[in-house]
């Protein structure tokens, strides 16, 4: 289960590495092709690994890359 998880991660990374705004969170498991348990769990993986930070406009929940994960190349 665990690489499950982590293979989940790795899709999400992916996905918002390409976005240049914020992924509402309730959208992740349709981008990333995954159930919403999976998802979590793995946004979860990468929240506890500093990978992310979390936004909140309107109510809604938004996610993206920490500073730290953007690549300057």
């Amino acid at each position: 289960m665990e690489e499950t998880i982590g293979n989940v991660a790795g899709e999400i990374w992916t996905l918002l590495s390409n976005r240049k705004n914020p992924v509402n969170v309730t959208e992740l498991p349709k981008l990333v092709k995954s159930t919403p348990q999976l998802t979590y769990q793995g946004l979860g993986w990468l929240a506890r690994e500093g990978k992310v930070v979390y936004t909140e406009k309107s109510g809604k929940t938004a996610v993206s890359l920490s500073p730290a994960e953007v690549c300057c190349c």
